[in-house]
């Protein structure tokens, strides 16, 4: 099982330094969020600054850009990279992309599989000059007189798309290079709602199997000497994912229904987003996130085992200080050297 990361910075320099010593340490791949930065831009940044780990989005919104701007961007990347990168995208929420960006959603499944066949259709065929006439619900592309005169250094840059619902996981197994997890995802959600839906898309395509599709769990850890302070730092993390009435299935499934309507009437009251850690119970954190001290993370990563490819983690980031975040994420640099045998 791979180890990957996420890092964070409170600036690009600190972003991409972090970025640097977790492939010091030993992680595989470094993978990039859009929230508060821009995906392709923060990639970028870490393509300059490391050498040898691949760079993911994890990820970058599908439908707030058009597809041949993607393609440009991720040809870019994986030029400066040297052919390290991975595309990871994802549909976001209807009211992120409608109110936040004024963009069109949809259905997200078929707006998916046409944004990743346009994407890939550019990719092949951007340098020949050839006419693209691609139709569509979503997202037609129609383009002549166009000829990139640079050289592409890959025409198949890996696909990975974030999936929580069965028809979007089915969509990711079965046109997918890889399969990216919410940011909470506990191994029986994963072996028990995912893997069989991942698997029946695999099987809609011809000479496609399991090992093709790289699943990639993501999992947000808080490692300390001190349980309390593990848990109170990712607390606000899990409210404000709980925040979002969409994952009401995911929460449910965990059996925390009533635990997650009590954030979304804190959040609806007027509590921010990311402030909602006083409303997140233990059982909470526990059931779906890496917090406690060093050996008792590393027992809950090995638990994926058997189960994912990779496991990304990530730092705590909502409702805590800088300093905190940045604490957090030297523990967690620590612990994947010691899993890896990298440099600390």
């Amino acid at each position: 099982m791979r180890i990957t990361y996420q890092p964070w910075g409170e600036t690009l320099e600190e972003f991409v330094n972090a970025g640097r010593r977790a492939e010091e340490a030993g992680a595989e791949v470094l993978w990039v969020s859009e929230l508060h930065r821009s995906a392709t831009i923060t990639a970028a940044a870490l393509a300059q600054g490391t050498s040898r780990a691949k760079i993911g989005t994890s990820i970058a919104l599908a439908f707030t850009r058009s597809p041949m701007i993607t393609a440009l961007e991720a040809l870019d990347i994986d030029e400066l990279s040297d052919g390290r990168f991975v595309l990871g995208l994802g549909s976001g929420v209807q009211r992120l992309n409608e109110q936040w960006h004024n963009a069109r959603f949809g259905k997200a499944v078929p707006h998916m599989r046409e944004t990743v066949r346009n994407i890939r259709h550019f990719w092949r065929t951007c340098t020949s000059g050839e006419q693209i006439a691609l139709d569509g619900e979503y997202e037609p592309m129609h383009i002549r007189g166009y000829e990139r005169p640079f050289p592409v250094l890959r025409q198949q840059i890996p696909v990975y798309l974030a999936a929580m619902g069965p028809a979007m996981t089915r969509l990711t197994g079965q046109i997918g290079d890889g399969w990216i997890s919410h940011e909470l995802c506990s191994p029986r959600y994963l072996v028990e709602r995912i893997l069989p839906e991942l698997e029946a898309g695999i099987a809609r395509t011809e000479g496609k199997t399991r090992p093709d599709v790289d699943v990639v769990v993501s999992a947000c850890c808080s490692v300390d000497p001190d349980p309390v302070q593990a848990r109170r730092r990712v607390a606000g993390l899990v409210g404000f994912y709980a925040s979002v009435r969409t994952y009401a299935d995911f929460f449910d499934f965990h059996g925390l229904s009533e635990q997650q309507q009590a954030v979304i009437d804190a959040f609806r009251a007027g509590q921010g987003a990311d402030y909602l850690a006083d409303q997140v119970s233990d059982e909470m954190v526990d059931a779906l996130t890496l917090a406690g001290d060093r050996d008792h993370v590393a027992a809950r990563i090995a638990a994926y085992e058997g189960k994912a490819d990779s496991v990304k983690l990530s730092p705590p980031t909502h409702g805590i200080g800088a300093e905190d975040v940045r604490v957090a994420q030297n523990e967690i640099l620590a612990l994947i050297a010691e899993l890896t045998g990298g440099k600390a």
